[in-house]
């Protein structure tokens, strides 16, 4: 960690996320207790306060608040620091961890440090979906089921979700969708609908290969049949969608309406079933530390 100017570090940590036995508190101060860098911790508890995050960040003012947890912890943090000039810093330790392994943040918690200290400032836009900032991935149809399903199985990580996801393929049917995309009508059925700002999945199925969280589009990939095949694709091979299978738009604005009400999450967080999602983009929001 070689960052010459001392930086005011706030770490806010979810002790739920992950392995419960880690101290994170602990193995950080353990490796910043030379750097000269000042910190600050705010550990949150098992109902979790936003009002509590903004008056440690107004009182503290640090450099840079570091989210210690999973996709659900760096949403909340990150919704604190929406439109400001504080950096938003990731030590990715949930199941999943799909933002992280977007930006090329992984789980050593000494690369993840030195990427706070010393990496690039990068400005990305965000969603809003019926109200919910979205930074990563919102979907309605089969992925949220899944997430549902995942939420009581006993295995976390990528076999946890392999499993939710079997018992869902044979569970989910076809939605019947209309969208209304740039004043265009398109009425179609699909397994899935993915409301995109990223890539990829934190199992690592590539869902958008043409995202990209610093433009001022977002994608909706409309998957009309969950296929081994495709799911192969997305999973190892990366290759081209099968456009009878998948399709991509690009948009700044997305109006879907379903027949029947849908499973819904944003970023990793399961919200219920709806019949009704409005997107929306949210350009220049949030400044995110990124590798060098």
């Amino acid at each position: 960690m070689n960052n010459v100017d001392p930086l005011k570090l706030l770490f806010i940590i979810n002790p739920r996320s992950g392995n419960n036995n880690t101290n994170w508190k602990s193995n950080i101060e353990q490796s910043l207790q030379s750097s000269g860098h000042v910190s600050e911790w705010l550990l949150l508890p098992e109902h979790i306060d936003q009002e509590a995050i903004r008056q440690k960040i107004a009182i503290f003012q640090p450099d840079r608040v570091v989210a210690v947890g999973g996709d659900g912890t760096i949403k909340l943090v990150a919704e604190c620091l929406l439109f400001t000039s504080t950096c938003l810093g990731i030590i990715p330790t949930g199941s999943a961890n799909g933002l992280a392994k977007e930006l090329n943040i992984h789980g050593d918690l000494e690369r993840a440090l030195d990427i706070i200290v010393n990496g690039s400032v990068k400005t990305i836009h965000v969603t809003n979906i019926n109200d919910q900032i979205c930074i990563h991935l919102g979907d309605i149809g089969f992925n949220a089921f899944v997430i549902k399903k995942f939420e009581t199985e006993a295995h976390r990580g990528f076999w946890g979700y392999v499993k939710a996801a079997w018992k869902v393929l044979w569970q989910q049917p076809l939605m019947q969708i209309t969208m209304i995309i740039d004043n265009e009508v398109i009425k179609t059925h699909a397994a899935m609908v993915v409301i995109a700002n990223a890539t990829k999945y934190g199992s690592g199925a590539c869902i958008n290969p043409e995202g990209k969280l610093d433009d001022e589009l977002f994608e909706v990939v409309v998957v009309k049949k969950v296929s081994f095949p495709e799911i192969f694709k997305m999973m190892v091979t990366h290759s081209p969608f099968d456009e009878e299978k998948t399709e991509v738009f690009q948009m700044k604005f997305l109006e879907i309406y379903t027949k029947k009400k849908a499973h819904f999450q944003v970023d990793g967080e399961y919200l219920g079933k709806v019949n009704v999602v409005k997107a929306k983009l949210i350009p220049g929001a949030l400044k995110i530390i990124v590798p060098g």
